[in-house]
């Protein structure tokens, strides 16, 4: 009886959380990665950057990885890649966007690589044991791809991001007949994306919001109209500026991440703007309100984006005021709705005119919602199912749906991060795990264990305070040379605090004779014990505790 012949696939991300989506897929000692994506900090990781997968098990496997195939340009899908292209030399296939957008992130980290290939729906990339199809789908990017995987233990369909628009204004419909015929071929195993599964029926067409922008400018005519969106929506983008022509507007981008991807969209034909109908962002004071248009990044209240410095009125090109009306055509993602109203709030004391997604329809999610998912389901008929790119309480509600659809239940299985899944045409199981988990960036540093712990000392000096404490030593007799010194920084105490600490550390160091300093760890941990003590008694929270040494 012949073998039975089985893949393996692995999960770095993107599964019981939003954003950091990185798969593996193997066959024998053969494996192909699928994206390789970053989450954004929240306030669980002050200072922070960004976050992205531990690449451990790609430092373990290189020799045998034959490629990173990147469904779309986002930066929950790309941007590790450049971390990832800094340590290893990978062949690397996405679209034509997708590509120029990475290359761009290179560029900025002065990454060097001759390993970027650009695809096109329809194309088949060999990479053996792997022969990969890319199929075109709508998203909320252009360049989106889902991808068909043929194995020699069958196909393996991972739907990247999508949705089902049946009228989109540029890049024509999801390829709902290849989906057909890809699942009248036979699928062994289906990974389906699972961000709106919450939300019934289906998503509302991209081609709404221009008509809603065509609404908004037309009632403020006399105005000057901000709109801020995301910056890797081309579409987005070609529907403000086919709203600002129609309205005889120039168009200024404001941002530089605005101002790159509107090049890039240009450079490869995606975008498409008479010169005449651009002014330099530099020169908008020159341009009357009523004739102008400000295309900004922001959408989210990103800190450092264009639209925030105008609302702090930080932003030494933009000043805004009474005569303005401020578009944010986007919704928060969860976790940034506090910045978001922050913003909004800011301009409104500005004087500003602000319209967001609660008060007009002007954003549409590119996330398949229920009926979309299913219709997916219908044509792919996969016999194995496993649900992704989700929080755990989506991917249930997914693999719910999947059984609802046809899918045994047994041939469903719900991942976390670090699983290890094996599949066969008998079924697919859990047989271990694999090195996952965070890697935080800070600036241009990296880590796991070593930034855990950053992490782990800011959270208390934000929310318990730190208490340095400086003890002058004389090396000829190990006493003090002056009284000890204390100071309190986020630290609520009275004076008896300080004065108790003070006591405190002359009292162990009358029991010591530092004359050595190979012994100064034990005397710092000496010091600090006998702070903490004291910081117990007077209380509730125990802060940071720093002893000094200084040596004389």
């Amino acid at each position: 009886m012949a073998k039975l012949k089985s893949v393996t696939v692995g999960f770095l991300g993107g599964v019981g959380e939003i954003g950091k989506n990185m798969t593996v897929l193997g066959f024998g000692n053969k494996y192909m990665i699928v994206d390789a994506g970053q989450s954004f900090p929240t306030e669980d990781t002050p200072g922070i950057d960004n976050v992205i997968p531990d690449m451990t098990f790609v430092r373990e496997n290189c020799g045998n990885i034959v490629g990173l195939f990147l469904t779309h340009g986002h930066e929950d899908h790309i941007g590790a890649v450049p971390y990832l292209l800094q340590e290893f030399d990978l062949h690397v296939y996405g679209s034509d966007l997708t590509i120029a957008l990475l290359q761009s992130k290179l560029e900025e980290r002065k990454i060097k690589s001759n390993k970027l290939h650009v695809v096109k729906a329809g194309d088949v990339t060999v990479a053996n044991p792997f022969k990969v199809e890319y199929i075109h789908v709508c998203h909320s990017i252009a360049g989106a791809f889902a991808l068909s995987v043929t194995t020699p233990a069958g196909v393996v369909f991972f739907t990247g991001d999508y949705k089902f628009d049946y009228t989109p204004p540029e890049g024509g419909l999801t390829d709902i007949p290849r989906l057909s015929r890809i699942g009248d071929r036979g699928v062994l195993l289906m990974l389906g994306e699972s961000t709106n599964v919450e939300r019934e029926g289906s998503t509302v067409s991209e081609r709404m919001v221009g008509e809603n922008f065509d609404m908004l400018f037309d009632d403020n005519a006399s105005r000057r109209i901000i709109v801020a969106t995301f910056a890797s929506n081309v579409n987005r983008l070609q529907q403000i500026i086919n709203t600002a022509v129609k309205y005889r507007r120039k168009v200024a981008f404001g941002g530089r991440s605005m101002v790159k991807i509107a090049e890039i969209g240009r450079q490869l034909g995606l975008l498409h703007v008479a010169p005449e109908s651009l002014v330099d962002i530099d020169k908008i004071n020159k341009v009357p309100d009523e004739e102008l248009v400000i295309v900004s990044t922001g959408s989210q209240g990103e800190q450092m984006s264009a639209l925030t410095r105008m609302a702090a009125g930080e932003y030494n090109k933009i000043h805004l005021g009474a005569n303005d009306t401020v578009i944010i055509s986007a919704s928060p993602i969860p976790g940034n709705e506090r910045s978001v109203y922050s913003v909004i709030n800011n301009l409104c004391r500005l004087g500003c005119k602000v319209v967001y997604h609660t008060l007009k329809d002007i954003h549409v999610s590119g996330h398949a919602h229920r009926e979309e998912l299913k219709l997916m389901l219908s044509l792919v008929r996969p016999k194995m199912f496993i649900p992704v790119h989700g929080e755990y309480r989506h991917l249930t509600m997914h693999a719910d749906l999947a059984e609802t659809m046809g899918v045994a239940r047994r041939n469903i299985l719900i991942p976390e991060i670090g699983a290890l899944v094996r599949v066969n045409a008998r079924g697919v199981k859990r047989i271990g795990s694999i090195p996952a988990g965070n890697t935080y960036i800070d600036g241009d540093e990296s880590g796991e264990d070593s930034m855990e712990m950053i992490i782990r000392d800011r959270r208390q000096l934000a929310s318990d305070g730190l208490v340095l404490v400086f003890v002058s030593v004389r090396l000829s007799d190990g006493k003090l040379a002056s009284a000890p010194e204390v100071l309190l920084r986020g630290v609520a105490a009275a004076d008896d605090f300080v004065n108790d600490v003070k006591a405190d550390i002359q009292q162990v160091m009358a029991k010591e004779r530092y004359t050595d300093p190979d012994k100064r760890g034990a005397l710092k941990s000496k010091l600090g014990r006998a702070v903490r003590n004291r910081a117990r008694q007077y209380m509730h929270s125990l802060p940071m505790v720093v002893p000094v040494i200084v040596e004389v």
